[in-house]
């Protein structure tokens, strides 16, 4: 998979933050096993994990990646001016922008996405029922991009199963 190409800087940090706190691909995967397993028979975490590898390849999914864990981390720092500081503490529900965020990944791979998004975040399974815990630090941004690039690699997922060729822009 990742061993066989060169990793631009960007992929490495992006890849390297989400370990960091405490994602690991093989998480994101069993999410995206979780979405599809009922529709793909046959369906393995391995082929999962390939396509969130896949996703996790697109810039503008790593600029999201590191864009919402540095604002997550600065929360943690308490680095903020009021009243964002506490807004992203809280994690509140008016919010919206870590949402915003998460869009921008799902939208890689087409109008599905939104589907498979809005179920597994209202659902919370694996985890990011841990992410979405407040005792675990500051994952305000990161719970709902790491729902959104699962998503997207589902959509993939999907996409492929109905032989769509067009779905990397390789």
């Amino acid at each position: 998979m990742t061993n066989e190409r060169k990793q631009t800087a960007l992929e490495l940090k992006a890849r390297n933050w989400l370990e960091e706190r405490g994602v690991t691909l093989k998480d994101i995967a069993d999410l995206v096993y979780y979405l599809q397993h009922k529709y793909q028979e046959n369906l393995t975490v391995e082929h999962c994990l390939e396509n969130v590898d896949r996703v996790l390849m697109k810039r503008e999914v790593q600029n999201a990646i590191i864009t919402g864990i540095q604002l997550d981390v600065l929360a943690e720092e308490n680095k903020l001016d009021s009243p964002l500081q506490e807004i992203l503490e809280t994690d509140e529900s008016l919010y919206g922008i870590d949402e915003v965020i998460a869009l921008s990944i799902v939208n890689v791979y087409g109008s599905i996405g939104f589907t498979n998004y809005g179920y597994i975040d209202k659902q919370k399974p694996g985890i990011l029922e841990k992410l979405n815990d407040k005792s675990n630090g500051c994952h305000t941004f990161l719970d709902d991009i790491v729902g959104a690039i699962a998503a997207a690699a589902s959509s993939r997922l999907a996409h492929s199963a109905a032989n769509d060729e067009t779905i990397d822009d390789e």
